[in-house]
């Protein structure tokens, strides 16, 4: 007989609906104060969104960027960023790395002083270390950054609103944009509450969780509209937790088997993704939490149409026969 893990038994009857308030209380607190925790605190925003310059460094010798980043951060000249530049046309008498160093300065951009110090203390462990490349990007671009940051998150949020809205009704659409936006705003607050780095690779994980936690609604929504349709006469409320409970096992064996994966990546995948990492098990707990107690609760409300296999009672025209009506 094979062996098969299960984390939720086959059949569960939890009430998802006997603290409602408590959960969608904590929930809405939570997202006020993710609010105010970004207004009052601030993003410690990254390299991309604050400024700073990029030095293209070239070696005929192979380096470790472990070795490069631990003689930089002992400069401590601020935001430091390192990572290793892969192209097939390189020689093996070619290695390349990306330097990106954040200042708080007006101009954007690191000082002579500052490069000479960077590049003597890049020398005590490859002497062979040159600056091929030096470029500096100023808070204007970095402000121009932000917003269209801001517009990604924005038009994803829109189009998943839209897309649900043809697939089911327009409550549905209304509960998924509410648990996005709960999920989105409680990720971006912790950000702030422990002035985590705040960069593009955060906003990355903010898009990809949008679809995480969409694709976990959409899968309790599609469970919804099929047990409206088969229980017309169980109350909403009743539906509602049957369709949770069915699907409770589906939503919990994807959160930790995601969340595995992310743990590991972000034990031993080093600093330059554990931003990424963090941002996105973060917001697979926060998803899956959303889905169950936000977004439901939404939709129930607002009410929903209890059978999609006949026209909406209200839309019906009194002069046409029963006879007629009810003919395929």
């Amino acid at each position: 007989m094979a062996f098969r893990l299960k984390l939720v038994p086959d059949e569960t009857n939890v009430n998802f609906f006997r603290w409602q308030w408590l959960t969608f209380g904590i929930s809405a607190v939570a997202m006020v104060g993710s609010i105010f925790a970004v207004l009052f605190m601030g993003l410690n925003f990254g390299i991309d969104f604050k400024g700073g310059t990029t030095i293209r460094t070239e070696s005929p010798a192979a380096f470790e960027v472990g070795d490069y980043r631990r003689v930089l951060d002992d400069l401590q000249i601020g935001d430091v960023s390192i990572t290793e530049v892969f192209d097939p046309s390189f020689g093996e008498s070619k290695h390349v790395a990306m330097i990106r160093i954040g200042t708080t300065d007006e101009t954007g951009s690191v000082t002579p002083e500052e490069l000479n110090k960077v590049e003597a203390a890049l020398k005590t462990v490859d002497p062979q270390v040159s600056f091929a490349a030096v470029e500096s990007v100023g808070p204007k671009v970095s402000g121009e950054l932000i917003k269209t940051a801001i517009y990604a998150v924005g038009a994803a949020t829109i189009a998943i609103m839209f897309y649900i809205w043809l697939r089911f009704e327009w409550q549905f659409a209304i509960g998924a944009v509410v648990s996005i936006m709960h999920d989105v705003l409680l990720t971006v607050g912790i950000f702030a509450v422990f002035q985590l780095k705040f960069d593009l690779t955060t906003i990355a994980a903010l898009l990809t969780t949008l679809g995480y936690s969409v694709n976990d609604t959409v899968v309790v929504f599609d469970r919804l509209r099929e047990n409206l349709i088969k229980f017309k006469a169980m109350p909403l409320i009743d539906v509602m937790n049957l369709t949770v409970n069915e699907t409770l096992s589906r939503t919990v064996m994807t959160a930790v088997t995601t969340a595995l994966a992310l743990t590991a990546m972000y034990v031993f995948g080093g600093d330059v993704i554990r931003g990424f990492v963090f941002a996105m098990l973060w917001g697979v707990f926060v998803g899956a939490y959303s889905t169950v107690y936000v977004a439901k609760n939404i939709v129930l409300w607002l009410g929903v149409k209890r059978d999609w296999s006949k026209p909406d009672p209200k839309e019906a025209k009194d002069d046409i026969p029963a006879a007629f009506r009810d003919a395929p």
